[in-house]
């Protein structure tokens, strides 16, 4: 990673969570929603350039059969410099220190980052299983 990048152990803040969600095309969350997932964070790492919060990555769940990698955001004008394979490593890395073996990790690709995940061991469960989702109250339009 670039001198101009900082890597920062932590969740980011609520303003900047809500803001890298919609600015990176992940769908938009309420004030209420950001502040209560934040808190169910186990782990997250943000990345910081000329004092703002450009990047982040999360891993929530129970702290030991289950994980899921979310929140993996990147300001568009920033992709493309290795910002997401290096929140990436940093969230597998605290994975393989505090997960148990046992530990089943899972995640959401949205379109081409199936191939970074790739890259770290992750591949697709179909046909075995099939991810399935619902959002409360109706999925949300992006850019609302």
């Amino acid at each position: 990673m670039s001198d101009a990048y900082t890597l920062i152990e932590g969740a980011p803040a609520v303003a900047d969570y809500r803001r890298l969600r919609e600015v990176s095309g992940l769908s938009p969350k309420t004030q209420e929603a950001a502040e209560r997932g934040l808190r169910g964070t186990l782990f997250a790492v943000t990345v910081a350039a000329g004092g703002r919060t450009i990047a982040m990555g999360r891993v929530i769940g129970d702290g030991g059969a289950f994980y899921q990698v979310v929140d993996m955001a990147v300001e568009p004008e920033h992709q493309g410099r290795g910002l997401g394979r290096r929140i990436f490593a940093a969230l597998m890395d605290w994975l393989h220190e505090n997960a148990p073996n046992s530990a089943y990790v899972s995640l959401v690709a949205d379109g081409d980052a199936r191939h970074l995940y790739a890259k770290f061991g992750f591949e697709p469960v179909m046909p075995a299983s099939i991810g399935m989702a619902r959002w409360i109250g109706g999925r949300p339009a992006r850019g609302t």
